[in-house]
This record gives structure tokens, C-alpha cells and sequence, in this order.
């Protein structure tokens, strides 16, 4: 039986609480696949459809052809080059975005003249389809590396900026006046206090940017061509290459995933701290 120590702490026996683990546990696991449900269905429908000739297998190619040919294209070293070019321009895009737009934000905060200056472009800029720049880009920049860099941190530096300057501004201001009074200077008072106190709204505009600096990467590579999934995908287009076009959809979906798991990882273990990393607690 259960028995309650000093301090009114309940104590349950071994064999409960190991009784309490397992059931955790398998009500883990059971959300987890019931999650995924969905993805099966859809995956089942795909294949099913594709192999019944409900569809042609032109325009639909079965799962297990295309799973295939990302396999052969793994064998042969494409799908390496491939995604560590388009990983190399997406990531470098969304790292200049992220330092830029959480410097400028800051900025904008904190001096009056910046804030005059910026705030009208990116109340213009951050609602617009940004895309729209990509032939200037290719004028200017040329169609290698520095032009799809640079087009998607300027797609993704706008969430970042209006992330960071909504934090920032909502530091609580009774925090600020405490910290004044015991002479904290501006720097201290920054990495102290506004930078920890705006942490998690940042990481909510970085969660943003970087599938905004993934997504207009891969379509640069589509239109300048090169190597990369996009410039894959597109060359595969062009030869009628079915399962090479799915191939690179699937490649696509796994990389943004894992970059979108890979943040939210990241979000948690800055954020341990918070108290949106707490678990709830039970009476």
C-alpha cells in the first residue's frame, strides 16, 4: 500500500510505480503512432493507387519506386551532393537572416533614428512575396551560390526582424526600471535581461525563417538550375524522369523535417530555463 512520508510526500510501492512507468510509457508510444496515422494512410493510398492503375504510373509513380530511386541516387553520390548544396545555401541563408535580423531588431529598439528608418521597409517588405526580387538578384548576383544565398536570407530576415522587435518591446518595463536603479548599463541590461527575456519570441521567428530560407532556396535551384534538389528535381522534369521528380519531393520533405525537428530541439534546450519547458504539474 501506498504510504505518505514527512512533508506529505506520497510514497508508492516498487511494483506500482514501475506499474506507473510502463503505463506512461505505452501512452507515449500510443500518441506517437497514433500521430503518424495519417502519414500511413497517405503513404498506403499512394501506393495502392499507383499499383491498381487507378492512376498512371506516369503521373504517380508507386512509393516503392520512387523510395528506389532515392536509394540508387544515395548509391551514387547525387543525392549527397545534391542535398549538401541545397543544406549549405539554405542554412547559410537562414544564419545571415537570423544574426542580421536579430541585431537589427534589437537596434530598432533601442535607437529612435534606426527605427524611423527601417520600421516603413519592413512594414512593406515583410507582407510581400519577396520571390518577386529573384530576377533582380539574378542581375545583379549572378546564378551561382552568392545569388540564392543571398535571395533566401533576404527572404528570411523579415520574420526575424518583426519577431525580435515585438520581444524586445515586450520586455516587462518593470524589469527594466529595477535594473536602472541598480545601475545596470545599457549593455548589461541587454544581455541580462532583454536578450533572456525575448528568447522565446526570437525563437518563434527563427522557427519561421529558416523553412522560409529552406523553401525559396530550393526554388532558386529550380530556376537557376545547378546542383541541388531543386536543380534536380528540374533536370528530372525535363526528361520525363517521373520518379526522379517524386524522389526529389521526398528528399525535400525528410530535410525540412529534420530541420524543423533539428529548431524545435534547439528552441528546447535554450529555452530549459522557461517556463514553457516545464511540465505541468498535478495536484
Amino acid at each position: 500500500m501506498a504510504r505518505i512520508e514527512g512533508a506529505g510526500i506520497l510514497v508508492l510501492p516498487r511494483r506500482a510505480a514501475v506499474g506507473l512507468r510502463l503505463g506512461q510509457l505505452g501512452a507515449a508510444i500510443a500518441r506517437r503512432v497514433g500521430s503518424l496515422l495519417p502519414l500511413i494512410a497517405l503513404v498506403l493510398a499512394w501506393e495502392v493507387s499507383s499499383r491498381s492503375g487507378m492512376v498512371s504510373s506516369f503521373l504517380l509513380p508507386p512509393l516503392s519506386a520512387v523510395l528506389g530511386r532515392v536509394w540508387d541516387d544515395a548509391l551514387s553520390g547525387d543525392l549527397t551532393i545534391n542535398l549538401g548544396m541545397t543544406l549549405y545555401r539554405a542554412l547559410a541563408g537562414f544564419a545571415i537572416a537570423a544574426v542580421g535580423g536579430v541585431a537589427l531588431g534589437i537596434v530598432m529598439t533601442r535607437i529612435k533614428f534606426i527605427r524611423w528608418f527601417f520600421d516603413p521597409i519592413v512594414s512593406v517588405g515583410f507582407p510581400m512575396p519577396k520571390i518577386a526580387f529573384l530576377p533582380i538578384f539574378m542581375l545583379w548576383l549572378g546564378l551561382y551560390d552568392v545569388s540564392k544565398i543571398s535571395m533566401a536570407a533576404f527572404n528570411a530576415i523579415f520574420p526575424v526582424i518583426v519577431a525580435t522587435v515585438a520581444a524586445a518591446e515586450g520586455v516587462d518595463r518593470e524589469l527594466l526600471w529595477s535594473a536602472r536603479s541598480l545601475g545596470a548599463g545599457e549593455r548589461q541590461m541587454l544581455r541580462e535581461i532583454i536578450l533572456p527575456a525575448a528568447l522565446p519570441q526570437i525563437m518563434t521567428g527563427l522557427q519561421v525563417a529558416l523553412p522560409v530560407s529552406m523553401i525559396v532556396t530550393i526554388v532558386t535551384e529550380m530556376l537557376m538550375g545547378g546542383h541541388g534538389l531543386g536543380g534536380a528535381m528540374i533536370a528530372a522534369s525535363r526528361f520525363a524522369d517521373s520518379p526522379g521528380v517524386f524522389a526529389g519531393i521526398v528528399e525535400i520533405a525528410v530535410a525540412g523535417l529534420c530541420l524543423v525537428k533539428s529548431i524545435a530541439a534547439l528552441r528546447r534546450r535554450l529555452l530549459i530555463w522557461h517556463q514553457e519547458a516545464q511540465e505541468p504539474t498535478t495536484v
